[in-house]
């Protein structure tokens, strides 16, 4: 069987013989309209029963969060329809597109000219979310894990709060999307570091795929009740980043459904093995180490204890995270580094602490190969993995059977649902 794994725009061909495939079926679906179609087609039967277009009739002020760079959002497809249907609800209403960046980097005017397009770009008001900007943010609450919210002010003294974005499995968040457009995306950085503390992330339910119990769901829940976040559009997207359904109306119940609907095509039974293959997706989301943290996590959760996890991702933009990259390269070992993680407490979580956790986690176990570009061969054996200049390399120094009797494979990591192991 011949399967084709993303590496940044390409893909790298593998005859993976008697291996065992882990394919999210999401790939099967078949987008019956353009994705315009099917979002304008979603928000004329939006979830709650509110229209955007009535929401935004005594609103002078709204905003629409929009994603980052980081995620491959098709905002040309998403946005064009809720700015018309807000605009035909109130003309004269004053609206600002609110990038989301979380804890990320800002996202830059290239990036924006991508992501909008130049007509885009230029008629609209953009502002990027600045984390670690407090004079741009304020406190609203106080959430369940008793971390105080402070978002952004547009977020925060707007009318009408809206919010686009996708749904994809999530590796601790259970899925992103929905409440995730507000925590972590325009939060103050005190907000995530009380989120994604150590304690959060070692529960068994901060998992792919887990709602229910989920500590970190929780908290973003009543961050996006809190911020009265009013309505969302969210889309499921294919392998090509191609729209195949939406889902809009109220922010809980839209995000819900779009959840349950993407569950029954990305859940897979785990097939544990010796050797695992993942990626990233490719580009965007392979862009950089700290986001490839998330392919290795279904890697995980479909190996035997002391399995060899090969990971393959271009990583253009390096680690994608100093303190994430020091965490690592520092520490004595993984074990020593998630030991110092777990005795933080929540009011002194540092930033990234829990990507460096997560990977700490799998580096106990699991013997790591890092397939990528040669300029960051260094960057990847400092962060206690193993480099390898080629797939087939890697595949040779995991000791995998010429047959693939020993290997399970997951094309993309980001897109399963692992059901089956305990990790």
């Amino acid at each position: 069987m011949l399967v084709q794994l993303p590496y940044g725009s390409e893909h790298i061909p593998y005859d993976c013989g008697l291996a065992n495939v882990l394919v999210s079926e999401v790939n099967s679906l078949r987008a019956v309209r353009p994705g315009i179609e099917l979002v304008r087609e979603a928000i004329e039967q939006p979830f709650g029963g509110l229209t955007l277009r009535e929401l935004a009739k005594d609103a002078s002020k709204a905003t629409v969060i929009i994603s980052d760079h980081t995620r491959p959002v098709p905002s040309r497809e998403i946005l064009p329809p809720m700015l018309e249907e807000m605009r035909a609800g109130n003309p004269g209403i004053e609206i600002t597109l609110l990038v989301a960046t979380g804890f990320h980097r800002g996202t830059t005017k290239d990036e924006l000219l991508k992501k909008l397009g130049p007509d885009m770009l230029k008629r609209e008001h953009v502002v990027v979310h600045d984390c670690a900007d407090a004079a741009k943010n304020v406190q609203i609450g106080i959430l369940p894990s008793g971390a105080p919210l402070v978002i952004d002010r547009v977020a925060a003294e707007t009318d009408l709060l809206v919010a686009e974005g996708f749904i994809e499995p999530h590796f601790f968040a259970g899925f992103s999307g929905g409440r995730k457009s507000v925590l972590p995306g325009v939060c103050d950085r005190v907000t995530v570091l009380g989120n994604h503390c150590s304690a959060f992330i070692d529960s068994p339910f901060a998992r792919t795929g887990i709602l229910k119990d989920n500590p970190i769901h929780i908290d973003m829940l009543e961050a996006a009740r809190l911020a009265k976040l009013r309505y969302i559009v969210n889309v499921v997207i294919d392998a090509k980043k191609r729209v195949v359904s939406a889902f809009a109306g109220d922010p809980f119940q839209a995000h819900s459904a779009g959840c349950e609907f993407l569950r029954r095509y990305c859940v897979v039974k785990a097939a544990p093995n010796d050797v695992v293959v993942t990626t990233n997706g490719g580009a965007p989301l392979d862009q950089n180490i700290y986001q490839c943290v998330k392919g290795l996590a279904a890697a995980e959760a479909s190996a035997n204890p002391g399995a060899t996890l090969i990971l393959l991702a271009e990583c253009l933009d390096g680690t994608g995270s100093d303190s994430f990259y020091r965490s690592l390269r520092d520490c004595e070992s993984p074990a020593a580094l998630y030991a110092e993680i777990m005795a933080t407490p929540q009011d002194k979580t540092i930033p990234d602490q829990w990507e460096s956790q997560v990977l700490a986690r799998i580096l106990i176990k699991h013997h790591v190969i890092f397939v990528t570009r040669p300029e960051i061969k260094d960057i990847v054996t400092d962060m206690k993995m193993e480099y390898a200049s080629s797939f087939e390399q890697a595949l040779r120094m995991a000791g995998a059977h010429e047959d693939g009797s020993n290997v399970t494979v997951i094309p993309d990591g980001v897109s399963v649902i692992v059901e089956g192991c305990r990790i």
